[in-house]
């Protein structure tokens, strides 16, 4: 089985009209792991009395960055769906650039398991939220799961 180019995948990603309009971009894009940037804008607020970024767009960046991660272990015919996605928000996320990280717990035949986390730059130790991401792997048919970690 082959593994999608990376930079096919950022192209795919990227090209997604939600993902422009949110601004996302990926920092990193490598087996098992995905980080991507929404810039700040004020559209983005969610309380502009604290102000304190919207918990949606906080949740769509964790989405991303898990299913990115899922897909760099499949084939390039394969596809991921989300099926669960469980997001603790542990502090408000303040009017700044926001990044989500994603990493692959287990990706098996049917199903991808990542672990994910929001945070600003240079804050990666303070968590705005963590979560995880549960995604089906379609497979093209007659296809398993890649061995490699």
């Amino acid at each position: 089985m082959t593994a999608p180019s990376f930079d096919l995948l950022i192209r795919l990603f990227e090209s997604v009209p939600f993902m422009q309009y949110l601004g996302m971009r990926f920092e990193t894009l490598e087996s098992s792991h995905a980080v991507i940037r929404i810039p700040f804008r004020p559209e983005l607020i969610g309380n502009p009395e604290l102000p304190a970024l919207h918990g949606g767009v906080i949740s769509a960046l964790l989405d991303t960055c898990g299913g990115a991660a899922v897909w760099t272990r499949i084939g390039s015919h394969d596809r991921v769906s989300t099926v669960d996605l469980r997001v603790d928000y542990l502090r408000p996320g303040r009017p700044e650039d926001l990044l989500g990280m994603a990493r692959v717990i287990r990706a098996g035949n049917r199903v991808g398991v990542t672990e994910l986390r929001a945070y600003h730059p240079g804050s990666r130790e303070e968590p705005i939220a963590v979560g995880t991401g549960v995604y089906n792997i379609h497979r093209r048919r007659g296809q398993t799961a890649q061995t490699s970690p």
